[in-house]
């Protein structure tokens, strides 16, 4: 990407991998970058996909040296993010949180700051918290996370846990505003 003089990150299952939740392979990379869109390319079998997005929150990235020179990826604190906002594009909210239980070692809440809440919708802040707190039973990062949200001035509006499924006739959590509109089920 330096090449097109653009910003960029390495992120989802790619960037967990880096982090140490590399539950599966990835089989195709995920480049996040500002616009214009780039559309997706396929070189000697390995395929890359092009996110683009209005800002890189450089703050929130890492350098890392690989084989072939240095990559910027996503903090880990991002990555959970971005695998829930981006969720269908890694295979579904199951295997999102599948990720995000191996890479909930990695995160520190400490960098839950103004520039991550810059970075991240308060929807996604909400799917996060919901998850970490009562799904995976990560209940130290769920609430360092609920207390800087506030902090922040975030605003929790009632949401879909699966944004593509129906809502009525669920309950809600009243915590993090999350209608629990699917069961989510773990990779073992």
């Amino acid at each position: 990407m330096n090449y097109l003089e653009r910003p960029y990150y390495v992120g989802l299952l790619n960037a967990a991998s880096f982090h140490g939740a590399s539950h599966q392979q990835p089989q195709e990379y995920y480049v996040f970058t500002g616009f214009p869109v780039l559309r997706p390319l396929k070189k000697k079998n390995v395929k890359v996909n092009y996110i683009s997005k209005k800002e890189i929150p450089d703050l929130l990235l890492e350098k890392r040296k690989t084989e072939t020179g240095f990559l910027t990826i996503s903090s880990p604190e991002l990555t959970a993010a971005d695998l829930l906002r981006f969720d269908k594009r890694i295979g579904g909210l199951n295997r999102a949180a599948t990720v995000l239980d191996e890479l909930s070692e990695a995160i520190n809440p400490e960098k839950f700051t103004t520039d991550f809440f810059k970075a991240v919708q308060d929807t996604t802040i909400q799917r996060l918290g919901y998850l970490l707190d009562k799904v995976l039973k990560k209940t130290s990062i769920a609430e360092q996370l609920f207390e800087q949200s506030k902090k922040e001035g975030s605003h929790f509006y009632r949401i879909p846990l699966k944004t593509s499924a129906p809502i009525k006739g669920f309950t809600s959590d009243e915590k993090w505003k999350v209608i629990v509109n699917t069961q989510i089920e773990m990779d073992e």
